[in-house]
């Protein structure tokens, strides 16, 4: 159907209109008023009529052949020839389709956020010795911007001194912050999770990295095949069949009025009724699953998936550095020592210190009031716990707190993208915490049950670390692996899977927003994931559990497999009723409740797919 944005707000009365004709018309008939029935069914049927041909010549003129046009046929013939209660049914049963097919696509996308809502619209600029909040696009290449705890880095740039700890796993599928030096370079749209820095801007809001992205989901959004409508699918056969039995029904017969009962038998109201009812229903039944699916399209392709790429940080992992191993010297127990650390990084702000004391309160320790505290932001920690001196931190930070040698024997290999947080008391070295972003539970599992539903490649798409994505999908089955990809490069890797089928991109972070608007079905982790994917995305979980994909498919093959019930028992039905009206059996109001008849149980079978 074409978007035409007057005809769509015109949509709501549509189906007032006739309705209230037909109302009016009957109680005119019932009164003996013949003349004034015919008239006010013939009124009620104008404005649909009207409304139907501007939205066919839009899509005819982008080469569109839909069943509306039968609608159209069977609506004109009925005026024509005065049998204008037919008429006024047919229209009552499009506009009806209509408003439901648009209803479901604004109740599917209701509470999206807008892909700009992360960034920042100002800055604060130093400027003559002063702070000033400005407008990003008032910043020019050389200015000095002040970017706080917590701020998102709204334009590419350098550091300017000091140290910064930036959060970039949006970006770059990083789970655990880097630490940059002066002169480093920074990316707009890491957060910064240290302290606050200066940023010397290297370009201009409008060509940061984050800028790049967001052109590339436009880019990518519009250049991705439509789906068309399932019923539109069968339109050409349909209507020809219409036309060419109508056609004969009037070349053997003369009489207009078989035409018309064939015209008016011949609306596909099942088609324009029940696919959209099927679809909205499998919507439904997925939003109580967790599952926002923000169309019926995009339902649609998903029940047709045949290849899944998927991101790693946030999607694979849950995005989050957990304790993966601890190691101990001199007798103390791990979560001993787990309790000194966490009691001291209370007073920290960096994200692993944050880590450390919600896995202390996980395990119900009880944490100490740390006094007497020195932080030296990026490297470690140092204060006093329950009267000791404790240090915790890289393990540069606490050599130069222990004596020579027993730190070095708790520093061994970890496992790739790992972070070691080592640990001093009273100026001895008692151990090592190790943190990694790790696998989502289940996920072996996750991945077997996608091959069962007939996903056929699964391609791991990160742009993390190459090492970090071999180790974390050793023994996945996966059938390729592709590490350090940049935004552009997600969208190629998602191109190139569509030899194997319709591809689904599932991921969370920015940079995943252009793959996702370019893949047949983006999917993102709208729970803990980027705004930027969210909206790029045509599904979006609302609970962070990965394994809510295997039921979105599940839904989404059953809706489209009674919405197909549908088409077969519609048309189906509604060619016999032709035949019935060429052969005289039928007149156009006769053929007009029949197809009322066949709408109600094509309707009543669509509403199966809310059902489990």
């Amino acid at each position: 159907m074409a978007n035409v944005p007057f005809i769509s707000r015109l949509r709501p009365l549509l189906i007032v209109w006739p309705a209230a004709g037909l109302a009016a018309g009957a109680a005119a008939h019932l009164a003996g008023e013949e003349r004034l029935a015919a008239t006010l069914w013939a009124v009620a049927s104008v404005p649909v009529l009207a409304v139907l041909a501007a939205e066919i010549a839009v899509s005819l003129r982008r080469g569109d052949f839909g069943l509306d046009i039968v609608a159209a046929l069977s609506m004109s013939a009925a005026l024509v020839i005065g049998e204008t209660l037919a008429a006024a049914i047919v229209a009552l049963m499009y506009a009806g389709g209509q408003v439901l097919e648009s209803y479901a696509a604004r109740r599917a996308r209701k509470e999206m956020s807008a892909l700009l809502a992360r960034v920042p619209r100002t800055a604060m600029c130093h400027r003559d010795g002063r702070l000033e909040e400005v407008a990003l696009d008032d910043l020019e290449p050389g200015d000095r911007v002040l970017i706080r705890r917590g701020d998102v880095v709204p334009l590419d740039g350098t550091v300017a001194d000091g140290v910064a700890v930036l959060d970039q796993s949006a970006l770059t599928g990083e789970s655990l912050p880097v630490r940059l030096s002066a002169g480093d370079a920074a990316l707009s749209g890491a957060t910064n999770a240290g302290d606050a820095f200066d940023l010397v801007a290297t370009r201009r809001a409008a060509d940061s990295t984050y800028a790049g992205i967001v052109r590339l989901v436009a880019a990518a959004q519009s250049s991705r095949p439509p789906m068309a409508r399932m019923a539109d699918r069968y339109a050409l056969f349909f209507l020809a069949a219409t036309l060419a039995l109508a056609g004969l029904a009037g070349w053997l017969t003369a009489d207009p009025v078989r035409v018309v009962a064939v015209l008016v038998v011949a609306t596909p109201c099942p088609l324009i009724l029940a696919v959209p009812v099927a679809l909205m229903a499998g919507l439904s039944r997925a939003a109580h699953a967790g599952i926002l699916i923000k169309s019926g399209k995009a339902l649609e392709m998903l029940a047709q998936v045949r290849a899944l790429v998927i991101d790693k940080t946030g999607t694979l992992t849950g995005g989050e550095a957990r304790i993966v191993e601890t190691r101990v010297a001199g007798g103390l127990a791990p979560d001993e020592m787990l309790r000194i650390a966490a009691s001291l990084d209370q007073a920290s702000q960096h994200i692993i210190g944050r880590t450390l004391v919600a896995a202390a309160r996980e395990r119900g320790l009880a944490l100490s009031v740390p006094a007497a505290v020195e932080e030296t932001p990026g490297e470690g920690i140092s204060g006093q716990v329950d009267g000791r001196a404790v240090s915790v931190g890289g393990f540069a930070y606490v050599a130069g707190r222990v004596e020579d040698g027993e730190l070095h024997k708790l520093s061994r290999n970890h496992q790739p993208g790992a972070a070691a947080v080592a640990i001093a008391i009273d100026g001895k070295a008692v151990g090592v915490i190790v943190l990694a972003d790790v696998l989502r539970p289940g996920t072996e599992t996750l991945l077997r049950d996608l091959r069962a539903a007939g996903i056929e490649r699964l391609v791991l798409a990160t742009g993390d670390r190459g090492d970090v994505a071999r180790f974390i999908s050793h023994g996945l089955g996966l059938d390729l692996v592709r590490a350090e990809l940049t935004p552009d490069q997600k969208v190629l890797t998602v191109l190139s899977e569509r030899k194997a089928g319709p591809v689904m991109m599932v991921g969370d972070g920015v940079n995943d927003a252009p793959a996702l608007a370019a893949a047949d079905v983006g999917v993102a982790m709208g729970a803990k994931g980027a705004a930027a994917s969210s909206e790029a995305a045509d599904v979006v979980l609302l609970v962070d559990q990965l394994d809510r994909i295997v039921p979105a498919i599940a839904i989404a093959r059953r809706s489209r497999a009674i919405a197909l019930q549908s088409v077969a028992a519609g048309m189906g039905l509604s060619i016999l009723a032709m035949l019935a009206a060429a052969a005289g059996y039928l007149l156009p109001v006769e053929g007009a409740l029949l197809q009322e008849a066949i709408d109600v149980a094509v309707i009543f079978n669509a509403l199966r797919a809310l059902r489990g």
